[in-house]
């Protein structure tokens, strides 16, 4: 009886707190129509407005001080780059000047932290930890709001299979379940469970949409896909970013089926508005209202300011589209000034939803800045977190972990004292002297040993004197740690490469290294999958770190030493070469399918006479310093229909001799379909941690919404069939195979 009293109490704890929040809805709305009764045409679209605050915070200068009159007359609804606590209450109190006296929204690329700098998103993305990406957020956005910021644009959500494509360190990768689960776990973490409380911020789904499928991988570049490709991988993490409450869209730089995404009705009202009925709001990308113009799809600023309020973007990011020629098209009757008050309400929804008409300057608190900013346990999870996203990629002989009382350890290469490169791209403010560099992790770790130290080069390239030298250095050392990679600004926005093998002549360094006959660890510092074949060939030992933020050189310590053991899994498929790309494990089926454990010959079937099919590293893949063995798989039921589920049972036993986590994947093949489907798809995955000698079981759920997927008509179907299952370490890796049937 107790536990039905439990159930219904929690059950009317539900109704009552949803109908809290339907309460508050409506007493915003209420406000929000109220005070829009009372604004003027120029006030209205004054708030879809938004530029860079440094002008309005520099010098004196004309442009200074029209931007200003600006926002004393009502006319700006945001600004960004604006941050501090001194400058973002100054700048207010100009916005207190109106006759309104509306707020102003301050928004950053607050991307991965703040002060503290966490991984780059596809490193985190590698950690498939959602607690740790969301406490990460979380931490972000405290420390922004502790600065006055009350939005961020981030998290960006777009998939990504090309390397080429430096963005590709914004997001989680390739794969559209994995990136939902992300999106989602980001959101939360920067506006924690309602907007308002004053450690968090108004987070903004990016870019809108398929930006990540650039052809060629190049920055700004259009897009060309099928509607099913974009609506079975491009849009899910959108999706799951909007119900999980998203308060904010960002629109991309990119043309979607010939229509850039900022002018695009279909992307904007007829899906995000539309269909999954999203009561944000939507801001351009930097300026893409006016680039409209130079895609030749706008001929003047009024064109499109005009196609862009159609397609319903709702604010102008840096563009002054809206604020020169929107009165103008009202007036004309060429928009209904229904389209500016809807655009209005939800920008000052979000506006009253985050407090700021209660009291403007509520994230402008110096007391909060000064406890929030000093707070040691941000560096304590930024190095927690750091650690979760170490990939191993190769252990031989059981190099690592290393003992405490190794002897000599020569640490080479151009990254190994590196500081600026550990945070990455897209930091807000950060100071490099703070960040921890890999030689600061080791020399804070051995005791009983020697630290040499050789820089071998730089990033760029080495002269035979600095490859000379350290050959010497390896010489006098029991074991060689090499720390090679990218420079922080060689991945990231506008930062595209048509060449990913590892920059410069790191790998002729490894080679010179490398005939010392020493083991060699190498840590890889970078914010893409790279191609580095030599060493995936010849090293003992390889740690992927990508760019780890302040507590890098720390965490990598932890890995190296065995204080953690590595569980990271790429969110990436690595290539063996540029000629593969893009390369995804989640590939269609093809009708000549080609198998080297098969097939020898590869004419007319689909493979490279010149390359392997296979990545040089799959999407999944990481070791650990321990062994697991997947045994015992079950399955409920051999069958399955649209109201059933199956349950999927197995057996994960740490075999090994140090604790460690695993990350068990689950995928499915839909074997035959009304459209061709991938050869596999996540559907599921669970990490685990398991003491040596230690067995858990697995459980996995099959419904409905595992097996279906988008019809040529983008209908949401399940059809009945058979479908292979596979439970694996990673997505080339499959260790339990089984099958099943839908049936009607």
């Amino acid at each position: 009886m107790n536990r039905y009293r439990t159930v219904l109490a929690s059950f009317c704890g539900l109704l009552l707190a949803s109908a809290t929040v339907a309460a508050q809805n409506t007493a915003i709305e209420k406000k929000v129509n109220a005070l829009l009764k009372k604004m003027t045409l120029e006030e209205k679209i004054g708030q879809l407005n938004q530029y860079s605050g440094k002008a309005v915070t520099g010098p004196a200068s004309n442009q200074k001080t029209n931007l200003q009159d600006e926002i004393k007359n009502g006319w700006v609804g945001s600004m960004l780059n604006v941050k501090g606590v001194k400058d973002t209450r100054e700048v207010q109190a100009l916005a207190m000047q109106s006759r309104l006296k509306i707020p102003l929204l301050f928004g950053l690329d607050v991307i991965h932290g703040y002060e503290t700098i966490f991984p780059i998103p596809l490193a985190e993305a590698a950690s498939w930890d959602m607690d740790a990406i969301r406490l990460s957020a979380h931490i972000a956005a405290k420390e922004a709001a502790a600065k006055g910021i009350h939005w961020t644009f981030a998290p960006m959500v777009d998939i990504a299979r090309d390397p080429r494509w430096g963005r590709i360190m914004e997001g989680a990768g390739e794969d559209p379940y994995l990136g939902s689960l992300i999106a989602k776990a980001r959101v939360k973490g920067f506006q924690g469970e309602a907007l308002g409380s004053t450690d968090a911020i108004m987070a903004c789904a990016k870019h809108f949409a398929a930006y990540g499928a650039a052809i060629a991988g190049r920055d700004y570049n259009p897009v060309d896909m099928s509607d099913v490709e974009l609506w079975q991988t491009y849009l899910p993490p959108f999706k799951a970013a909007a119900e999980a409450g998203v308060a904010t869209f960002m629109n991309s730089f990119n043309t979607l089926n010939g229509v850039p995404a900022t002018g695009n009705e279909y992307l904007q009202r007829t899906i995000l508005k539309g269909k999954w009925n999203y009561k944000g709001f939507v801001v351009s990308d930097w300026n893409s209202i006016g680039e409209m113009m130079k895609w030749g799809y706008a001929k003047d600023t009024a064109d499109a300011a005009l196609k862009a309020i159609l397609a319903g973007s709702d604010m102008d990011m840096e563009g002054k589209n809206y604020r020169k020629k929107l009165v103008q098209l009202v007036n004309e009757k060429k928009v209904d000034v229904k389209l500016i008050d809807d655009a209005v309400s939800r920008i000052l929804y979000k506006k009253f939803e985050l407090g700021l008409f209660d009291n403007a300057y509520r994230f402008s608190d110096s007391a909060r800045e000064t406890k929030v900013i000093s707070d040691p346990q941000n560096r304590a999870i930024a190095r927690d977190v750091a650690k979760r996203s170490i990939v191993l990629l190769k252990n031989e002989n059981e190099l690592l972990p290393l003992t405490k009382n190794a002897k000599t350890i020569a640490l080479i290469g151009p990254a190994a004292k590196a500081k600026r490169d550990m945070a990455g791209s897209w930091t807000v403010n950060t100071d490099s002297t703070t960040m921890v560099s890999l030689y600061d992790g080791l020399s804070a770790r051995i005791d009983n040993s020697k630290l040499l130290y050789a820089k071998g080069g730089t990033v760029l390239g080495s002269t035979d004197a600095e490859i000379k030298e350290a050959v010497e250095t390896a010489n006098k050392a029991d074991m060689v740690v090499l720390a090679v990679g990218e420079t922080y600004d060689m991945s990231g926005e506008s930062k595209s490469r048509a060449d990913i093998h590892l920059p410069g002549n790191q790998e002729q360094l490894f080679e010179a290294i490398q005939k010392t006959g020493k083991p060699i660890v190498v840590v890889i510092m970078a914010g893409r999958p790279l191609i580095f074949n030599s060493i995936a060939d010849k090293a003992t030992s390889i740690l992927y770190t990508w760019w780890l933020g302040s507590e890098a050189g720390n965490a990598i310590a932890d890995v190296l030493f065995g204080d953690y053991n590595p569980a990271g899994k790429l969110p990436s498929t690595f290539p063996r070469s540029v000629g593969q790309i893009p390369l995804f494990y989640n590939h269609p089926s093809t009708g000549r399918p080609y198998d080297p454990a098969k097939q020898k010959n590869k004419l007319y079937l689909s493979a490279y006479i010149d390359e392997e099919n296979s990545p040089r590293y799959a999407f999944g893949y990481g070791l650990s310093y321990t062994k697991f063995e997947y045994s015992d798989l079950k399955l409920s039921s051999a069958s399955i229909t649209d109201a059933d589920s199956i349950v999927v049972r197995f057996n994960i036993t740490n075999t090994g001799k140090y604790m460690g986590e695993e990350v068990a994947q689950l995928y499915l093949h839909d074997q035959v379909a009304s459209i061709v489907r991938p050869v596999k798809e996540l559907k599921d995955f669970v990490k685990l941690s398991l003491q040596p000698g230690e067995t858990k079981e697995v459980r996995f759920v099959i419904n409905k919404e595992k097996l279906s997927f988008y019809n040529r008509k983008l209908e949401w179907v399940t059809e009945p069939g058979s479908f292979e299952l596979m439970i694996g370490t990673a997505s080339d890796n499959i260790q339990l195979k089984s099958s099943f049937e839908l049936t009607q």
